[in-house]
């Protein structure tokens, strides 16, 4: 297997965890937010979708889907466009409103740009500095795969709360 082709599938794997987390759920399970003040799952789900898309298009040279694909406009959030969630107040995280199937769009997108990036690449690609705000600078080996912890870290966090959530699929 190409190095390409296992990043492939670590993203797929984000993609299917995604995609199974907001199959079945309601407008209010997805604003909920774990003992009143956790991350909803819109807001996770956004936000990861977000990183992958910021981080990915920014290391590929391409602009991002949220701005591209006018995804900014459809959320209608009230943050700047630039936003991707880190740092966010409580009453940020609460703006963060979307229907299930806008939020899969979304997702959807950003993974199809993240996928025909990743098979363009070659072995030699990843050690390509894309970061020099770091020391070590950071490669772009380094910056997918610690967009791929960050997503998985953050779609287990939202299937988590959907299990908490009573009455859905995968509640209790």
């Amino acid at each position: 297997m190409k190095s390409n082709d296992l990043l492939v599938d670590a993203f797929v794997r984000i993609h299917e965890a995604v995609s199974a987390t907001l199959d079945g759920i309601d407008d209010a399970s997805l604003i909920r937010r774990p003992a009143g003040n956790g991350n909803s799952i819109a807001w996770l789900i956004w936000h990861l979708s977000r990183i992958e898309d910021a981080q990915v298009a920014s290391a590929a040279g391409l602009e991002q889907v949220w701005t591209s694909q006018e995804f900014a406009g459809r959320f209608d959030l009230p943050l700047p466009e630039g936003d991707t969630g880190y740092g966010h107040s409580t009453g940020q995280v609460d703006a963060v409103r979307a229907t299930p199937e806008l939020l899969l769009a979304y997702y959807d997108a950003v993974h199809r740009q993240t996928a025909e990036f990743l098979r363009t690449l070659g072995d030699e690609d990843f050690d390509r500095v894309v970061d020099y705000g770091w020391d070590p600078p950071v490669t772009l080996g380094v910056r997918l795969v610690s967009t791929i912890a960050d997503c998985l870290q953050h779609v287990g966090q939202a299937a988590y709360a959907k299990g908490l959530n009573p009455g859905i699929q995968g509640g209790p």
